[in-house]
């Protein structure tokens, strides 16, 4: 079964995430298996992607998010915006912590890699503790309530240079929106 994988993971939320695995299933990569063995590449993605999730992102390293996105890393959030280059992807990726500043990935339940392309399920959890910026000058004041959000990104990776040229990015904004009492 050939895919354009860009064209896919561009349109369609979740299809994209289970088609990305049903194509690494179907490759003979299990999710198990993804996560647990030695294959070189893909192994060292995955573990590039854990420290870019749980020590560079969690903490706020920003100056170390190079060493797993190229300078001109292509993203694809959520809300349908699209971003070129590594500045801007930084200013996007702060943003949680202005008003949850405790923001930490706790958790990777779904590793799967084949070849230059990953697919990382996560859970992010914080507390909405300060003003939120609306965008318009105005801010949402904080509920003082906890969030506990599932997302998903799809990477896909130069193998060379073991950083990701195009990332994809799920979550449920509605369920996120709700959590912290403004949904």
């Amino acid at each position: 079964m050939t895919m354009d994988r860009r064209t896919l993971l561009a349109t369609g939320g979740a299809f994209a995430f289970g088609a990305a695995a049903l194509a690494a299933v179907e490759s003979g990569v299990t999710p198990a298996e993804a996560a647990s063995r030695d294959n070189g590449l893909e192994a060292e993605l995955l573990r590039i992607f854990d420290e870019l999730d749980f020590d560079v992102y969690s903490n706020q390293k920003w100056e170390r998010i190079g060493e797993s996105h190229s300078p001109n890393i292509r993203v694809h959030w959520p809300d349908g915006h699209i971003t070129e280059g590594i500045a801007q992807h930084v200013a996007d990726l702060k943003q949680p912590f202005v008003f949850a500043p405790n923001t930490r990935v706790t958790a990777h339940p779904l590793k799967i890699a084949k070849g230059n392309m990953t697919a990382v399920t996560g859970i992010a959890s914080g507390t909405f503790t300060r003003p939120m910026p609306k965008g318009d000058g105005t801010f949402i004041q904080p509920t003082g309530k906890t969030f506990v959000m599932n997302m998903c990104t799809v990477g896909i990776w130069n193998p060379v240079t073991k950083t990701m040229d195009e990332e994809y990015l799920f979550n449920d904004q509605k369920s996120f929106m709700d959590q912290l009492g403004i949904g």
